[in-house]
């Protein structure tokens, strides 16, 4: 499974709503769990960003499906990124030399 990384900001409609921010997101980790996206963990942020989600999903598509299921509700906007474990990094680095 891949890891990913998405910054979450409140839309206007999201913000008015922002009490039932915790509700939607459990259902959004629930929603998204049957597209086989595991959610490990969602922050909610003072700053740029309103929140943090980190999940892992078995490819880009599947990410991309669960990205485009919780930002079609209008509440928030996403950009999501690719990330990876140290391991991961050092074989990435081994294939670049």
């Amino acid at each position: 499974m891949a890891t990913y990384v998405t910054l979450i900001k409140f839309t206007e409609q999201g913000a008015k709503s922002s009490k039932d921010t915790c509700k939607r997101a459990a259902e959004f980790k629930a929603n998204v769990r049957k597209l086989g996206v595991e959610v490990k963990e969602q922050y909610w942020c003072m700053g740029t960003y309103d929140g943090v989600i980190i999940f892992d999903a078995p490819d880009d598509e599947t990410a991309t499906a669960g990205m485009l299921s919780l930002s079609s509700a209008n509440n928030v906007t996403t950009q999501t990124m690719r990330s990876f474990t140290a391991a991961e990094m050092g074989k990435i680095l081994g294939r670049a030399s």
